[in-house]
């Protein structure tokens, strides 16, 4: 199965190349929508992640998951393409919301055509190419807004509908990975999972783990950092270049695999959340730019080395056939917790921006707290 992973790679490359992302906050600005209303549409957009969640998962194990991801595919270029000419909070809400059902659709559908196609092996070091190449499309689109876009912000959002465009189309080609006949959809069985994952209080904390640590790096670093930058004196220019050097650290995604590989899954994951503890703690007391942009090096380092290694765990502790909706129940549970975090980091921004890296640090601190106690009941299993 490789056509399906190389096809995936394609994906994740065209996918990353958000060429708005060095101004995503300031693009929104720019059209009267502030940063309160921004973390709004994150919470919503959560919420309605979370409600889509379970009936996509349990969609995409009964029509397949190719058909999934052409689908969800699709309406990412067409949410992009209102991005583009979004002007104020209900239509900045209104491509959310079709962002929303496409993160749910694709939530779990990715990692299982990437995991089946793997059939067992080395799924963690092709997870972490997945996560590095998305990271690789961001740089190449940093590249070209520092160059040529600049303060075209129109430009930009052009550009993401052009690269989102190509990955819909290079979705069509994937070959279906689900054996739908033998695996057919079952309410019951449905339940048992939903029931099942509830009850599991290690897995809980696990998942809980997972979303202090991914939410606070997706709301400081796509949002809150761009006020910093601003803060410390950076102009646009300046913040394009840093967005570029920060955007390369997400390549070490790749890496992941060795690092749990040669330190163990207990203190790779420990060492993990103590670097995103220790550089929200220091943008809570700095306006110096070159500890901002140190800090936040740091945090996107520790997230691209997380995120191939969760995504493994998870897979890991999955044994139902019905892989979809299982990581769809599970990413409903950590949607749950983001919605009320990224509120939080909303208000304390509006009022202090330190005060929401306090917290960002604080939620990474908890997390960490939650993986020692997931692995201690997991290395008892």
């Amino acid at each position: 199965m490789k056509k399906n992973i190389y096809l995936m790679y394609v994906i994740a490359l065209m996918h990353g190349m958000v060429f708005y992302g060095p101004i995503a906050a300031l693009y929104r600005q720019s059209q009267g929508v502030t940063i309160f209303q921004i973390s709004l549409i994150e919470s919503i957009s959560l919420v309605l992640c979370l409600l889509c969640e379970i009936p996509w998962g349990i969609l995409a194990d009964k029509i397949g998951y190719k058909r999934t991801m052409v689908f969800c595919c699709f309406l990412y270029f067409v949410s992009k393409i209102v991005f583009w000419r979004a002007d104020g909070f209900l239509w900045f809400l209104a491509e959310r919301i079709m962002l929303s059902i496409v993160i749910a659709g694709l939530s779990g559908v990715d990692a299982s055509i990437l995991y089946l196609s793997c059939e067992g092996k080395n799924s963690q070091k092709v997870f972490g190419i997945y996560n590095s190449l998305q990271t690789a499309g961001l740089l190449g689109a940093a590249a070209v807004f520092s160059v040529f876009a600049g303060d075209n912000y129109r430009l930009a959002g052009f550009l993401t509908v052009v690269s989102y465009g190509i990955a819909a189309l290079a979705s069509l080609w994937l070959v279906e990975v689900k054996n739908n006949q033998t695996h057919a959809f079952c309410i019951t069985g449905f339940r048992k999972m939903v029931s099942h994952t509830l009850k599991d209080r290690h897995l809980l904390l696990f998942l809980a783990a997972v979303a202090f640590l991914t939410e606070t790096h997706q709301t400081i670093t796509v949002f809150l950092i761009q006020l910093q930058y601003m803060k410390c004196g950076l102009s646009v220019q300046q913040i394009g270049y840093v967005y570029i050097a920060v955007t390369l650290t997400g390549l070490c995604g790749a890496a992941s695999s060795c690092l749990s590989r040669r330190s163990g899954i207990k203190y790779a994951g420990i060492l993990l959340y103590v670097m995103a503890v220790l550089s929200c703690f220091a943008l809570a007391f700095t306006e110096k730019a070159w500890v901002t942009i140190g800090s936040v090096l740091i945090l996107r380092i520790s997230n691209s080395l997380f995120q191939p290694f969760q995504m493994e765990l998870q897979n890991r502790q999955i044994l139902s056939e019905n892989r979809a909706t299982a990581l769809s129940i599970n990413a409903m549970i950590a949607d749950t917790v983001g919605a009320g975090t990224n509120l939080v980091f909303g208000i304390l921004a509006d009022s202090r921006l330190s005060s929401a890296f306090l917290f960002g640090s604080f939620l990474c601190m908890a997390g960490l707290m939650m993986f020692i106690a997931w692995h201690r009941n997991w290395i008892k299993k």
